[in-house]
């Protein structure tokens, strides 16, 4: 399989992942009423099992959640590079940097996410954090 590199603005995770840098609620305009959505972190000894919702009201509680306990002043995209992987899967690469709520440090993170969009929506979502680095 041939990964073929796409602009994240053309695809809907990447115009999510915009928006949600910059605190936009309009992001939710493009997910599906049955997302079916869930973050995973890599040798991590927080309790994630609350980050995963299956529709959009139960989403924007979450991300209500996300935006108070680990992003309580935002975050900064710093890259977002997309593959297109065939019949609307993308494997997508986003790099950031934040104030870490939890942690009350500056942090920078590198998470992958396999999404699927479908009539201009994103119906599907799984982000593995794989790093959380605290930034001296």
């Amino acid at each position: 399989m041939q990964l073929t590199p796409v602009a994240a603005s053309d695809t809907v995770i990447g115009q999510i992942l915009a928006k949600f840098a910059v605190r936009d609620p309009s992001l939710f305009e493009l997910i599906a009423e049955d997302i079916d959505f869930r973050i995973d972190h890599f040798r991590d000894e927080v309790d994630t099992e609350w980050q995963k919702a299956e529709t959009r009201d139960s989403l924007m509680s979450l991300v209500g959640r996300l935006g108070s306990e680990i992003f309580p002043k935002g975050t900064e995209a710093l890259a977002i590079d997309s593959f297109e992987l065939g019949e609307g899967w993308h494997l997508t690469c986003f790099h950031q940097r934040f104030f870490y709520g939890l942690r009350q440090q500056n942090v920078t993170s590198v998470t992958y996410i396999v999404s699927h969009e479908e009539n201009g929506v994103l119906d599907y979502f799984r982000e593995n954090v794989t790093n959380i680095v605290d930034v001296k």
